[in-house]
């Protein structure tokens, strides 16, 4: 299937490592042009390197922290300028810290609110006025299954990724009308180093290892695995592109059978 992604131009948020990362090479193997993001300029631009040599498509690093207020509409402007615009968005941000309810504090509280709910709310209405401009317009909200089936022991993501989920939807309502496509994908235990973070907290907790915390996971999935990146990816390009232009407002679960439910 030609996904039509030749000559699109994409910003990739979080995507030095992980889901993002994997996102964005996607994207690039696909002959997108494509920015990516982190904190850490280093690490980002030996990223982006990466995967410029590995797919030949044109690939910029634009550091920053999406929590900052400031970034996430410097960033649009540091895509679109370089591309000449932007045709997609992919909004992404590590996740908050794992704990119990009344371990947190509101300053906590906080702290998670603007990484994982403001951080995609900046992102995207920095874009709106480049994607509007574009005929293919298309935004990815990376969010997680557990706002569907939540996560013992993540009462921030739980909670917060929920209220991301409800924007995703309500921007496919609001601006369907105008081309621009908003869908979210709800990722359950992939092999990331986030989830190796929580595996090693959950050990540490449990006085168990790592790799006794992943088995017990993994018999979450009727596969009997954890998944992978790449197959995360796979689902997020095709969201993404051209070939799915009558898909908006979906929330998919890629999460190899985790969640239990039926809707």
């Amino acid at each position: 299937m030609d996904l039509q992604l030749e000559g699109k131009r994409a910003l990739v948020a979080g995507s030095s490592r992980g889901l993002g990362y994997a996102t964005a090479l996607g994207l690039a193997q696909e002959g997108c042009q494509v920015a990516i993001n982190s904190r850490n300029p280093d690490s980002l631009s030996e990223s982006a390197s990466k995967l410029a040599a590995d797919t030949g498509s044109q690939v910029i690093p634009v550091a920053g922290d999406v929590t900052d207020p400031a970034v996430p509409e410097k960033l649009v402007h540091q895509a679109s300028e370089a591309f000449g615009g932007l045709d997609i968005l992919v909004t992404n941000a590590g996740g908050p810290p794992a704990g119990k309810f009344e371990s947190f504090n509101d300053a906590t509280w906080q702290t998670a609110y603007e990484l994982s709910l403001l951080s995609h709310v900046r992102l995207i209405r920095a874009a709106l006025p480049f994607l509007r401009q574009s005929p293919v317009a298309s935004v990815l909200t990376i969010t997680s299954y557990s706002v569907k089936q939540p996560i013992p022991n993540l009462v921030l993501s739980n909670s917060i990724r929920a209220a991301t989920v409800g924007l995703t939807k309500t921007l496919a309502l609001e601006l369907g009308n105008e081309g621009i496509r908003f869908n979210s994908i709800l990722p359950a235990w992939t092999e990331t180093e986030r989830v190796y973070e929580l595996m090693t907290h959950r050990a540490k907790t449990n006085a168990t290892s790592i790799d006794e915390e992943i088995s017990k996971q993994s018999k979450d999935s009727p596969l009997g695995r954890m998944g992978k990146p790449e197959e995360f990816a796979n689902a997020a390009v095709f969201l993404l592109s051209p070939a799915a232009s009558y898909i908006t407002g979906v929330m998919l679960s890629v999460d190899g059978g985790m969640y239990k439910g039926t809707l």
